[in-house]
C-alpha cells in the first residue's frame, strides 16, 4: 500500500515538473521587444553589422579536398559483368 502511494506522488510530481516548464515566468522575456530604438542603439546595431559583413567577407572560398596518394592509387578495378545465365 505504502509503495503504490510512493509511486503515485512520484508521477504526480514528475507531471508537474513537466507542465511548470511551460509556464511563463515573470521577468524573463526571451520574445523581441517591440519598442523603438535610439538613434545611439541604430547607430550601435549598425556598426556591428558593418563588423559582421566585413568579417564574413574576409573567409576563404572553400577549396576542393586535395587527395595526396590520388596519383599512386590504379585505376578502379572493372565491374564485373552479369553472366549470361543469371538475371
Amino acid at each position: 500500500m505504502l509503495r503504490k502511494i510512493v509511486h503515485a506522488g512520484t508521477i504526480i510530481a514528475l507531471l508537474t515538473g513537466a507542465a511548470s516548464a511551460q509556464i511563463k515566468v515573470p521577468g524573463i522575456n526571451l520574445a523581441p521587444q517591440d519598442r523603438q530604438m535610439t538613434p545611439e542603439e541604430k547607430e550601435k546595431q549598425k556598426a556591428i553589422e558593418n563588423e559582421y559583413q566585413s568579417a564574413i567577407g574576409k573567409i576563404p572560398d572553400k577549396k576542393t579536398p586535395v587527395d595526396p596518394w590520388g596519383t599512386v592509387r590504379s585505376n578502379p578495378p572493372p565491374s564485373p559483368k552479369p553472366r549470361q545465365g543469371q538475371q
